[in-house]
C-alpha cells in the first residue's frame, strides 16, 4: 500500500523553505494530493485547482486574436499553465517564477504536470522575479527578447492584492507599477489576476486607473474540508 504521506522535496529559496509533498486521502477518493508549503505556510494544493484553471479560461476569453503570446506569473503546480496551453490559439507560454526549486520540480517532472509541460513546445519557463520583470518593461518578460509585448498576462503569485506571500511585493500594486506591465501588452491585450478572496472594489478602482475594462469573476468550488462551496475571485482586465 502506497504511504499516506510523503515528502517529495524541500529545499532553501530566496523566500524561506519550500517543500513539495503528497499525501492520499482515502476519504476524498484515495487520490494522490500534491502540496506545497513554503516555511509554515501552504501555498497551493493539488485538491484544489478551479480557480487557477479559471485565471487561464476567464483571461484568455477576453483576448482577440490568433497566434498569442502569454505570460503566466506564478507557476505552482503547474494548473494555470496547462490550462492556457489547451487554448490552441497560443503560439508561446513563458511562465514566470523566482523560486528555482519549483521549476526544478516540473522540469523533473517530480509533480504530475510537469510531464505535460515538458512535452508543449510552446512552453518556456523563465526563472526570476516577475515583479521586477513586469516593471522593467526595456527588458520585460522574455530574455530572449527584450521589449517584446503579449496579448495576455495572467498572474498568480500573491494569495490576493492586498495579502502578499512576499512584502516587497506590495509596490507592485500602485498605478504607476501596474501602467509599467500594461506596456508589455499589446492594444487590447488582457491582464488577468487570481485572488483568495471575493473582488476588492478599492483593488478594482485601481485597475481602472491603467486598464479600459475591469471585470471581476468569482470562481466557487466544492471543499471537503469545509462540507461546502468554497470562493476565489479572478479580475480580468483589457488594455484601450
Amino acid at each position: 500500500m502506497p504511504p499516506l504521506f510523503e515528502e517529495i522535496d524541500s529545499q532553501h529559496s530566496p523566500l524561506g523553505q519550500i517543500s513539495l509533498r503528497k499525501r492520499r486521502m482515502p476519504a476524498f477518493g484515495d487520490r494522490d494530493i500534491y502540496e506545497v508549503k513554503l516555511g509554515d505556510e501552504f501555498l497551493m494544493s493539488s485538491m484544489f485547482v478551479e480557480a487557477e484553471e479559471a485565471l487561464s479560461t476567464l483571461g484568455l476569453a477576453a483576448v482577440q486574436g490568433d497566434t498569442l503570446s502569454v505570460v503566466v506569473g506564478g507557476l505552482g503546480l503547474g494548473y494555470t499553465a496547462v490550462a492556457a496551453l489547451k487554448d490552441e490559439r497560443i503560439s508561446e507560454l513563458l511562465v514566470v517564477d523566482a523560486i528555482e526549486t519549483v521549476i526544478g520540480w516540473h522540469r523533473n517532472e517530480q509533480v504530475p504536470l510537469g510531464k505535460i509541460l515538458n512535452a508543449d513546445q510552446r512552453n518556456r519557463y523563465v526563472l526570476g522575479s516577475f515583479f521586477d520583470l513586469a516593471t522593467d518593461p526595456d527588458q520585460g518578460f522574455d530574455p530572449d527578447s527584450a521589449g517584446k509585448l503579449f496579448d495576455a498576462i495572467l498572474l498568480d503569485i500573491d494569495h490576493s492584492p492586498t495579502e502578499f506571500l512576499n512584502s516587497a511585493n506590495a509596490s507592485f500594486y500602485t498605478t504607476d507599477n501596474l501602467a509599467l506591465m500594461a506596456q508589455q501588452l499589446k492594444p487590447g491585450g488582457v491582464f488577468a489576476m487570481w485572488s483568495q478572496n471575493l473582488p476588492e472594489a478599492p483593488f478594482e478602482a485601481l485597475l481602472k486607473t491603467v486598464f479600459q475594462s475591469v471585470d471581476s469573476h468569482v470562481v466557487s468550488f466544492y471543499n471537503p474540508f469545509q462540507g461546502g462551496e468554497s470562493t476565489n475571485s479572478v479580475y480580468v482586465c483589457v488594455k484601450a
